[in-house]
């Protein structure tokens, strides 16, 4: 009577599931966890779901505001300078309508 799992069988079918279990091993490292430690190495933050290596941004880029500087205080800055655009633009406004109005009066005086 012949046995379908003989030694001989069982010792092929273990180094054969040993190889491809060590295979699916290295495959996973090489393929999902090293490049999220190349990229922590790197100075990088390793998303994992999506697979991004993202590089840290200073929040003085995003904000456009001085390293040190508060939001109060960077909030007071912008506010006085649309005070001065907004006063630098009514002077404008009133040279224009001043000089409209010398330009009336020569007009009617001729």
């Amino acid at each position: 009577m012949q046995r379908l799992l003989t030694m001989k069988r069982l010792s092929v079918l273990f180094v054969a599931l040993f190889a491809v279990l060590m295979g699916g091993m290295f495959a996973w490292e090489a393929l999902v966890v090293a490049p999220g430690d190349r990229c922590e190495a790197d100075g990088g933050w390793w998303d994992r779901e999506t697979s991004i290596c993202a590089r840290p941004i200073s929040i003085a880029e995003v904000t456009g505001r001085p390293i040190g500087q508060s939001r109060a205080e960077a909030s007071d800055a912008k506010n006085r300078e649309l005070i001065a655009i907004e006063d630098r633009m009514a002077a404008a406004k009133a040279a224009r309508d001043a000089d409209a109005e010398r330009q009336r009066i020569a007009l009617a005086a001729q």
